[in-house]
């Protein structure tokens, strides 16, 4: 049998206040024995404290800082058009968690290490990222567009990524999605050698890694194991 059948794998868009909703109504059915994040623990210690780093800030960490301070105000950007600040679904899932007292598990690549790989991207790609994302921060006219299938749209967004940026979505999407899939393997198995036979986790990714990581579940027969991949 293979891993999916243990593993609830939920897509969300980090932006919509959909996604967090759907998030705690998928945990309160599920009853899970684990619940996985798309977190590392620097971003999640970053997001019980709430703390928000500034440009200066940024500066003084290098290339790494202004890249991570780039792609969080972008996050930050969409989040005021869609009505959600970036990470509302992960922050339910947390809460939920503590609440329920269901263990949680982070389960994404350090992002020190993301980082790193972007900075080693192609001169074209981070170029072509650079005056996308100063684009984003234009108004988007989101308010104007309300009948538009909105889920629809991201998931198109992701095949034009994947085109225009083949090396970025290696490393952030490909890469990702064994990582994660990997750790969501070893939780499985630990739940297993806890007593627990037939495991329930709900995992928690962005919509564009959903379909990688169960297409990887789905292929890995069932086995024993007792650390996290990262």
């Amino acid at each position: 049998m293979s891993y999916l059948r243990y593993v609830k794998v939920i897509g969300t868009m980090h932006v919509s206040p959909e996604s967090r909703e759907g998030v705690r109504r998928l945990i309160l059915e599920e009853k899970p024995h684990g619940i996985a994040v798309e977190l590392d623990r620097p971003r999640f210690l970053s997001m019980k404290s709430k703390q928000r780093m500034g440009f200066e800030e940024a500066l003084k960490l290098g290339r790494r800082g202004f890249v991570a301070y780039l792609l969080a105000r972008v996050e930050e950007k969409l989040g005021e058009e869609f009505g959600m600040m970036p990470g509302g679904e992960m922050e339910e899932a947390i809460t939920l968690a503590e609440e329920l007292g269901i263990p949680l598990f982070l389960i994404d690549e350090d992002i020190s290490l993301i980082m790193a790989k972007i900075l080693n991207a192609p001169a074209r790609e981070k170029l072509l990222l650079l005056l996308e994302s100063m684009a984003v921060f234009m108004p988007l006219g989101m308010g104007e567009r309300r009948d538009v299938d909105v889920m629809s749209e991201y998931r198109m967004m992701m095949v034009q990524f994947k085109r225009r940026y083949p090396y970025l979505h290696r490393i952030l999407v490909e890469e990702r999605n064994e990582i994660m899939a990997r750790n969501l393997i070893s939780i499985v198995d630990s739940l297993r050698e806890h007593g627990i036979k037939k495991p329930r986790v709900v995992a928690v990714v962005g919509l564009g890694h959903k379909a990688g990581i169960e297409r990887i579940l789905n292929s890995k027969k069932e086995v024993s194991s007792g650390e996290l991949y990262v």
